[in-house]
């Protein structure tokens, strides 16, 4: 698939800016979706392995890849337990009758979840829901030993990009459910997820599922944000904070969209990307169309976060133009949040 951006790029069309600059939704809902929107079911850990560096190289190569020709990526399928295999036992408490309404209504959990501190530079999203989050920003499970919600935010602090984390009780199997086995004893796993945007109300929808004749639920889920920028980038002046996304006069290029974790450095590659690609294409005088200014932000499908756009401009436009605060299609509402601008410095003169 060939991004709005490149096209632009190759038509040279980087100074005719569309007005206003919309949300490409065809990209966004043709755009493979990450492969797991959250753990998968019969795990108690996984540790995050998101890389910054490979990202943003990724990025810039499926930028170039995409000039000349479209691009697949594959999935794979989520492993299962072997049949009966006893699971890895939790540290939370349960309660005396082991179902799920009895998990459901389990007083100490809602307690628990209501009690739990908000940890210092993190903002509570949600508190003491029945769903886990479930999005394409997931990025890894750890499993705890008490209800700790400061343990879970260090968590989060120590794993690149991670700006939210979701913790919660969950009633899962002794064994792994089969026809031999198919409604096990129950125990209880205290979960901290991490994720690569903000966690919503909207995007805990997860409410368990049946394996076999065991019931999975979930109770005392609490959400928490950071309260920070995403990271600087390499060459770039920024972050610069923004209300909306930019919707300039002019000098707009096109646009980049990335499923998944929110990585500004994503965007630093597109644009770096589509700056090397035109100056070894250059315009009979030798000028040529240099990516100077970004404009990187999380796009939520009804509050739902989805991924990282970014806008591609040859000039830098400042807080007054980030006017795009989200768009409508159909009935769903598409809207923009942790809008960032970062510009090249210094600055290309565009001629080679």
């Amino acid at each position: 698939m060939r991004s709005a951006c490149l096209v632009a790029c190759l038509a040279g069309l980087a100074y005719a800016a569309p007005a206003p600059q919309n949300i490409n939704f065809e990209e966004v809902e043709t755009s493979d979706a990450p492969t797991l929107t959250g753990p998968p079911i019969n795990a108690v850990s996984q540790p995050v392995t998101y890389n910054e560096e490979a990202a943003k190289a990724s990025a810039a190569a499926e930028v170039t890849e995409e000039l000349s020709s479209p691009t697949k990526r594959r999935l794979t399928k989520r492993g299962i337990d072997d049949p009966c295999s006893p699971q890895p036992q939790g540290y939370g408490p349960k309660p005396s009758a082991d179902s799920a309404d009895a998990f459901l209504a389990f007083r100490t959990f809602h307690d628990t979840a209501l009690n739990a501190p908000t940890p210092q530079g993190y903002q509570r999203s949600f508190v003491d829901l029945q769903a886990s989050v479930d999005a394409n920003t997931y990025m890894g499970l750890y499993t705890l030993k008490t209800y700790d919600t400061i343990k879970c935010q260090q968590l989060c602090d120590a794993a690149s990009l991670c700006t939210a984390f979701n913790i919660y009780f969950e009633r899962d199997p002794t064994l792994a459910p089969a026809e031999a086995c198919p409604n096990p004893a129950g125990f209880t796993n205290i979960k901290c997820t991490l994720w690569g945007s903000g966690v919503t109300t909207e995007a805990a929808q997860n409410k368990g599922q049946y394996r076999h004749d065991f019931q999975v639920v979930i109770s005392g889920s609490n959400g928490y944000t950071k309260n920070s920028p995403p990271d600087p980038q390499p060459g770039f002046d920024g972050p610069t904070p923004f209300g909306g996304a930019i919707n300039a006069p002019g000098n707009y290029m096109g646009q980049k969209y990335f499923p998944g974790v929110y990585d500004a450095g994503k965007c630093a590659g597109a644009c770096q990307a589509n700056t090397a690609y035109n100056s070894r294409r250059p315009r009979s005088d030798g000028t040529f169309d240099a990516c100077q200014f970004f404009n990187a932000y999380v796009l939520s499908k009804n509050n739902v976060p989805q991924g990282t756009y970014c806008s591609l401009y040859t000039k830098a436009w400042g807080r007054q133009y980030s006017t795009n605060y989200g768009q409508y299609r159909g009935s769903d509402y598409y809207s923009v949040s942790s809008s960032y601008g970062y510009t090249w410095n210094p600055q290309s003169s565009g001629h080679i």
